[in-house]
């Protein structure tokens, strides 16, 4: 089958074998894998594997699904819980990365990763919900809910999804601080405002050391800072962060709560506003062009959201 690996700096379209069945997993075929940074950065460390794990597609039943791309091993007490991205499996089953991504033609994953979409969610739109699911678990972890006014410092496609998720977690405002004009459009499409003032929770998803120092200068004091995503190196401004005891909050993939999959309330969330996923993919490629698809979403500043790629 055709799959797209990484080949450092882009990728390349290769011939490989069709995934083994290991008894646990399901066989997908691929509708959907969309690019996102993580993607890049995965070619910067250096991986060879097939890129790839924003992924949706159709069981052999014809059901649409998603994927999780943090699945854990299924049987600990961190999965047990809910927490698989603790999971001491997490970084060698990193998909792209580590293991095998989803940008091929079809792809199998553990049983337990697999969620069916909900009415109203077409399966090629529902590549969305593995970013969607990174921005909501920043959102619950944050404390985002009635009561809060929310700022989002990133107007990137999480960015864009978290001040949804903030939207239907309840929040009372919800602001987002947007660079370019397609990001500003999209806030108002999206109905947030421009940031003013001081905010409850603050989700920083820019991915970089100037972000986080916006994120901390938005909140009030005894506010939350999340930032969603791993930030290598970055510099604090402690001085600023005790002066208003701001809480800084890491927040890693996603998980689920209360029995109920984070994967799950992101589906519900893009089912009951079609408008998403038509504001965030920007432009779609089929596999045989996934070289340019790289390309394309490599720049950020080009007016683009999310390059999707449909084997």
């Amino acid at each position: 089958m055709k799959a797209v690996r990484n080949a450092p700096p882009g990728v390349e379209v290769v011939e490989v074998d069709e995934p083994a069945d290991d008894g646990d997993s399901e066989l997908i075929k691929v509708a959907a894998v969309s690019i996102c940074a993580s993607d890049f950065l995965y070619l910067r460390y250096g991986s060879r594997q097939v890129a790839g794990h924003e992924i949706s597609g159709v069981l052999a039943d014809g059901t649409p699904v998603a994927v999780e791309a943090i699945t854990g091993c299924g049987n600990c007490p961190h999965c047990d819980d809910g927490n698989y991205q603790f999971c001491d499996t997490l970084l060698h089953s990193a998909l792209g990365m580590t293991a095998p991504g989803g940008m091929s033609e079809y792809f199998r994953a553990p049983r337990r990763a697999v969620l069916p979409l909900p009415a109203g969610l077409a399966v090629r739109d529902a590549c969305l919900v593995e970013p969607g699911s990174v921005a909501w678990h920043a959102c619950r972890l944050g404390g985002v809910g009635p009561g809060t006014r929310v700022a989002v410092v990133g107007a990137g496609a999480i960015g864009i999804l978290a001040a949804a998720a903030a939207q239907a977690l309840g929040a009372d405002e919800v602001a987002i601080e947007a660079r370019h004009p397609h990001q500003h459009e999209a806030r108002e499409r999206l109905g947030a405002g421009i940031p003013r003032g001081l905010y409850d929770v603050v989700v920083e998803t820019g991915g970089s050391e100037s972000a986080l120092h916006r994120a901390i200068e938005l909140a009030r004091q005894r506010g939350t800072v999340v930032y969603a995503g791993i930030l290598e190196d970055a510099k604090l401004p402690h001085s600023q962060l005790a002066l208003k005891e701001v809480a800084l909050r890491p927040s890693l993939g996603y998980s689920a709560h209360g029995g109920r999959r984070e994967f799950a309330e992101v589906a519900d969330l893009l089912a009951s506003r079609p408008a998403l996923p038509e504001l965030l993919i920007s432009r779609r490629y089929p596999l045989d062009e996934a070289p340019a698809a790289f390309e394309t979403a490599r720049d950020r500043s080009k007016g683009v959201f999310r390059v999707v790629v449909e084997p």
